[in-house]
């Protein structure tokens, strides 16, 4: 259990900030490869080691984060970054709450996943290839972003309810079409999923309990700590990714892994 606990937290690490769909790739990978008979400790776990990947968004960005810290200058527009975040929190917050249960219960399928995985990677190539006609973007700092599109890159970030969109690729794809540079979309995409994972990390483990035995809380440790790291190398890595390149490679990915599991699951 050991070995399948350090593969979910490298599939979470690795997947969870890049616009690939890390709920979809824990999907596809417990579709083959069974953490547990135990549901809802598999369900606990896949939950709570998403708390080492937002750990690694706070401790990568901690310097643009804390509103505590700089000029007076610099704290202000830190608190006006937080309270954007906030705003765009707020659609998924209702949203969330209402329709949970039901998309959980009807759309956590790896049919669904691979659908969604196809669909969006479609939708990021085109999206790239029209923004190469672009000279410039609108906004090009969170500083610069108004509520309205904040707001805005909220109502794009429930479409990832559906598994397999990814709560990034949906952020990312929302804040390019409101304006917003690549890599502009990439940080505000991170800094939201911050107060989103969370929340919903907090809920689903209230919801399901957490009564597992001390080796059980030590497999979700083991994944925990290898997401957190993993994470962290892979937002270290897209940050210098994007200032230079698209994420066409990510829609080409999700393409192709997106027909395979539908093969394979027509087998």
């Amino acid at each position: 259990m050991i070995f399948k606990a350090v593969l979910l937290g490298l599939v979470e690490g690795i997947t969870e900030f890049l616009p690939v769909s890390s709920t979809g790739h824990m999907i596809i990978v417990d579709n083959f490869l069974k953490l547990s008979k135990n549901m809802e400790f598999t369900n606990a776990f896949e939950i709570i080691i998403q708390l080492g990947a937002i750990l690694s968004v706070i401790v990568y960005f901690w310097k643009e984060l804390w509103p505590f810290s700089g000029s007076d200058e610099e704290k202000k527009d830190k608190w006006i970054m937080w309270s954007k975040v906030v705003v765009a929190v707020l659609p998924a917050v209702v949203l969330g709450l209402k329709f949970d249960k039901l998309i959980e219960s009807k759309l956590f399928n790896a049919k669904v996943v691979a659908t969604m995985l196809i669909l969006y990677g479609i939708i990021l190539i085109v999206l790239e290839i029209k923004n190469s006609k672009k000279k410039s973007f609108k906004i090009n700092s969170i500083k610069e972003m108004g509520f309205v599109t904040a707001i805005g890159i909220g109502f794009f970030q429930c479409l990832a309810m559906v598994p397999g969109t990814s709560r990034s690729a949906a952020t990312i794809i929302g804040g390019m079409l409101l304006g917003l540079n690549r890599a502009i979309a990439a940080e505000f995409s991170f800094f939201l999923a911050i107060p989103t994972m969370f929340g919903a990390t907090l809920l689903k483990i209230v919801k399901s309990g957490v009564n597992f035995t001390s080796s059980e809380w030590g497999i979700i440790g083991v994944g925990f700590v290898v997401s957190f790291i993993v994470a962290l190398i892979v937002i270290r890595w897209f940050m210098d990714y994007i200032k230079n390149k698209d994420f066409k490679i990510f829609g080409y990915y999700r393409i192709i892994l997106g027909i395979i599991v539908l093969l394979v699951l027509k087998k």
